[in-house]
C-alpha cells in the first residue's frame, strides 16, 4: 500500500512543479527571443535499508527548447534578430557575461548600447557607445556603423556586437532569464558564423496551443494522482474494518 502512496504522492507534487514551468512558458509567449523551459518526469529509487522497492516520481528541467522562433520585421535600426544558432553577449553589473536572443536594443542617455533591461551590449572590444545625432546601421556580422548628420555618405565603424555560439549543452538559464556559459573559465570566443538581421526581432519559441494542451494534461494527471491517494485511503479503511471483524 505504501508503495502506491509513494508514487501517487510524489507524482502529484511534481505535476504541480511541471505546471509552474508551463505557466512560465505561457507568461513569456510574447517575450522576444524567449526559449521555452523543457521539463520531464523520471523515476528515482528511494535509498536506504528496507526501501528497495520504493520509488519517487521527480520532475526535472533538463534544459531549454533551443529551436528558433519566428523573425518579425520591426523597421527599427537598433532591433536585431539572430537568424541561426548563436547568442548575443551582454555585460552584467559584476563584469561577467550573459547571453540572450532578445535583440531589442536601445541606448542610454550617454549613448551606451544596451538591452531594454538596461544591460550593456558586449562588443568585441568592450562596451559600445554610439555617437549622438548619427544614423546607425548594423551589418549581418554585428558591425555597427554610424553616419553623422551632414556627412556625405561617410560612415564610421563604432564597434561590433559580440556574437557567440557555444555548445548547447554548456548553456544554462539563470533566474533572470539570461543564459550563462558553463564551460571553461573564459567566456566563449566570438563566432563569425553567427549572423543577424537588422530591423527585426525573433519571437518566443513557445507554441501557445501545445502549451495549453500540456497544461490541461497536467491538470488531469494531478486529479488522477489525487484519486489514487483517495483510493489508497479507502482501501486502508476497508482493510482495517476487516481486521476488526476477524
Amino acid at each position: 500500500m505504501d508503495r502506491l502512496i509513494y508514487v501517487a504522492m510524489t507524482g502529484a507534487k511534481h505535476t504541480l512543479g511541471r505546471q509552474e514551468a508551463i505557466a512560465q512558458n505561457l507568461a513569456n509567449a510574447s517575450t522576444n527571443g524567449y526559449r521555452a523551459v523543457a521539463s520531464a518526469f523520471r523515476a528515482v529509487p528511494v535509498l536506504g535499508e528496507g526501501n528497495p522497492t520504493r520509488t519517487f516520481v521527480v520532475d526535472s528541467t533538463p534544459g531549454a527548447n533551443l529551436t528558433q522562433g519566428n523573425i518579425q520585421q520591426t523597421g527599427s535600426n537598433l532591433d536585431v534578430a539572430l537568424r541561426n544558432e548563436g547568442w548575443l553577449a551582454v555585460q552584467l553589473p559584476d563584469g561577467t557575461e550573459a547571453y540572450t536572443r532578445d535583440g531589442s536594443l536601445t541606448t542610454s542617455p550617454d549613448g551606451l548600447l544596451q538591452t531594454r533591461a538596461g544591460l550593456a551590449v558586449a562588443g568585441e572590444s568592450g562596451t559600445i557607445t554610439l555617437p549622438p545625432n548619427s544614423k546607425i546601421s548594423i551589418g549581418d556580422d554585428g558591425t555597427i556603423s554610424a553616419i553623422a548628420d551632414g556627412a556625405q555618405a561617410q560612415s564610421t565603424i563604432v564597434g561590433r556586437i559580440r556574437l557567440v555560439n557555444p555548445p548547447a549543452a554548456a548553456m544554462s538559464r539563470g533566474p533572470d532569464g539570461l543564459f550563462r556559459y558553463a564551460g571553461e573559465d573564459q567566456p566563449p570566443p566570438a563566432d563569425a558564423n553567427v549572423k543577424i538581421t537588422s530591423g527585426a526581432l525573433e519571437s518566443s519559441n513557445v507554441n501557445v496551443t501545445e502549451t495549453m494542451v500540456d497544461m490541461i494534461e497536467m491538470a488531469r494527471q494531478y486529479d488522477l494522482q489525487i484519486k489514487v491517494l483517495q483510493t489508497a485511503s479507502d482501501d486502508a479503511k476497508q482493510a482495517s474494518s476487516l481486521l476488526m471483524l476477524a
